[in-house]
């Protein structure tokens, strides 16, 4: 049966509702302050033909319905009726929809994301009352095998500063061997603990100089092995140790204060992810990606290569103020960023932690209670800076101890010890030690964390405690489960931040029409 066509012809117009979701992504986009992205068109060469803020929305659209692929977009938009509708009929090909997102989107797409959380501020949605942080690890897009790990690093070139000290050694051997009075100077001032590559450098012409004074001496049987000997440590001093000391000197600069990297994303740092198939434990490179969230919409974003989030909520909160010029009232988070740095950060930004700690749950059961010899449960005399024992002997203080986080953070503790516990009947239920029990008090952390408690128990951070649950964490669950984004698609941290700033700015957009609906 032949098609009727219509009397009048629709349009794109007329076939999109009213209340599709890319009219919303069109609507609130025009209402966003672009500067900073149009400002990277400025900078001459002519005007580009596609503009700027269309290409945002498709890529932003795009997330939205899933398709993360320059290739599929470029389909879509010659296929599908709400992408052509979005990008007006025109049909960008995938190297302009790639390159705009790594070239002209990645370096201004911090600023976008805050445009349209301050939007978001404006119309009401947000008050930056609550700020309910978490974090997830997202694999990224490198090989699970490309990995360079810091400790074989430093062991190698341990192992290779070693050798170069054996060949100086040999060298000055050589030299005095050959009645040198002055020649071996030069090789004494190179002998050092620590080698660089400028030094190697040195020690490879200073052995070639040796060589070709030996190379002028007549020959003699002696001579001719010392001469074969000191032409093996020349080659390979100035081939395989430059090479592997400038390959290790690289690895280092990545690593940074890392761990490890992966060769195909050096930004990405291996670390245990919950999506494990296999069961075994495997690490993968990722990211660990933080997010803050008020009434389910993402107020900001960071990506730390930390594969704990202790080390992360400092950093995140300095971008957030950053971001937005004043910090929350009340950050929410759970035990994973309860140590003494972030709780002292918060009281000195005057900002309300509602912020679990390592046995919180724990202590407020009465079993906890009932465990006499843990020192949490032993009174303190002030006025005498001392512990009292269950058997009534006393803890007096030996010693104060300073320690340094990971991040390098001073904490600083007081060691208390019982004088006479080797006669004592319960000792053996009382301390594993052989000597008397000591206790290690931190006095700043145990007041943060009883000022932290007072707030969590409270019935306001009850409240908030619960109200954690129903915030970040399905955010994570509509992006990882929903949107089946468990893993990067592009390499390189501006790259990836400019991946999550998308999901992000996709998530809130969704929101925002439900929101609206």
């Amino acid at each position: 049966m032949p098609r009727q066509a219509d009397l009048i012809p629709l349009t794109a117009i007329e076939l999109v509702p009213e209340g599709h979701l890319v009219r919303v992504v069109d609507d609130v986009l025009d209402q966003l302050d672009l500067s900073s992205l149009m400002a990277r068109y400025d900078t001459g060469g002519g005007a580009s033909r596609y503009h700027p803020v269309m290409l945002l929305k498709v890529w932003v659209y795009s997330y939205i319905t899933k398709v993360y692929s320059g290739r599929q977009i470029a389909k879509q938009l010659r296929e599908n009726l709400p992408m052509r509708w979005l990008a007006g009929a025109q049909t960008p090909d995938f190297r302009t929809l790639n390159t705009f997102r790594s070239s002209k989107l990645a370096p201004v797409i911090e600023e976008v994301f805050v445009s349209s959380v301050r939007l978001l501020e404006a119309k009401g949605y947000v008050q930056f009352k609550s700020y309910f942080v978490d974090g997830t690890k997202i694999e990224a897009n490198a090989n699970k095998y490309s990995f360079v790990w810091g400790n074989a690093v430093d062991t190698f070139n341990k192992k290779m500063d070693a050798q170069l000290r054996a060949y100086v050694k040999a060298a000055m051997e050589i030299a005095k061997a050959e009645d040198e009075a002055y020649g071996d100077r030069d090789l004494e001032e190179m002998e050092k603990p620590l080698w660089t590559k400028d030094d190697i450098k040195k020690l490879g012409q200073e052995l070639n100089r040796k060589l070709s004074q030996l190379e002028n001496k007549p020959s003699e049987p002696e001579r001719e092995e010392r001469k074969k000997k000191l032409r093996t440590m020349a080659k390979r001093v100035n081939g395989d140790f430059l090479t592997r000391k400038s390959k290790y000197e690289q690895a280092k600069q990545i690593l940074g204060g890392r761990k490890s990297y992966s060769k195909t994303d050096t930004d990405a740092t291996f670390m245990r992810m919950k999506e494990d198939p296999m069961l075994n434990g495997q690490l993968k490179p990722g990211y660990n990606v933080q997010i803050g969230t008020e009434n389910g919409f993402i107020l900001d974003f960071a990506l730390f290569p930390n594969p704990t989030d202790t080390r992360t909520l400092k950093p995140h909160l300095d971008q957030f103020e950053r971001h937005h010029g004043r910090l929350p009232h009340t950050v929410v988070a759970d035990a994973g960023y309860g140590g003494q740095e972030n709780y002292q950060y918060l009281a000195d930004k005057n900002v309300r932690a509602v912020v679990k700690y390592n046995w919180f749950h724990k202590e407020q059961r009465k079993s906890f209670k009932k465990q006499i010899y843990r020192q949490e449960n032993w009174p303190y005399d002030e006025a005498t800076d001392s512990f009292e024992c269950p058997q009534g002997h006393r803890a007096v203080l030996v010693r104060e101890k300073d320690s340094h986080s990971e991040g390098g953070y001073l904490q600083r503790s007081k060691v208390y010890r019982v004088q006479d516990c080797e006669a004592c009947p319960v000792k053996s239920l009382c301390t594993k030690s052989e000597t008397n029990r000591s206790l290690e008090v931190n006095w700043t952390l145990r007041r943060l964390k009883d000022q932290a408690k007072q707030l969590l128990i409270s019935d306001e951070g009850v409240r908030l405690r619960k109200r954690r649950c129903a915030e970040v964490e399905p955010v994570f669950a509509r992006i990882k489960h929903n949107a089946r984004f468990r893993r990067f698609h592009l390499r390189g941290l501006p790259k990836v931040r400019t991946e999550w700033g998308l999901l992000s700015l996709s998530e809130n957009l969704q929101r925002m029409a439900l929101t609206r609906a």
